[in-house]
């Protein structure tokens, strides 16, 4: 495809300036839990962490892509208040949060004004 776009092509394809960050989670809870301890954690999750912090949240209860919940980027920060977050749960054996990535296109590079 051409890299020679106009501004509305960016915009629409979330390229560029109008690049988009997220970032993924992994979560593993005990083993023990019940099914009904892991819904209420991810009831909490959703409310507190999610959309407390302006975030969306796109998968399973064990595996996701944390976004935007409107049009941008995920800043640091905010991926900084869900770990904090997460670390204060005691259903969560341990947790991995990826760096920042492109959430349209997760193999392309984070532009530097973004990083």
């Amino acid at each position: 495809m051409a890299t020679n776009r106009s501004r509305r092509l960016r915009k629409k394809l979330c390229v560029d300036e109008f690049q988009e960050l997220g970032f993924e989670l992994n979560l593993n809870f005990k083993e023990d839990l019940a099914d009904e301890a892991v819904d209420a954690f991810l009831d909490q999750f959703l409310r507190e962490a999610m959309t407390g912090n302006g975030l969306g949240y796109v998968g399973g209860d064990d595996y996701g892509l944390v976004c935007l919940a409107k049009r941008g980027s995920v800043s640091e920060e905010q991926r900084v208040a869900v770990e904090t977050w997460l670390k204060g749960r005691s259903e969560v054996t341990d947790f991995t949060a990826s760096p920042l990535i492109d959430v349209w296109y997760p193999d392309n590079s984070i532009n530097p004004q973004d990083a």
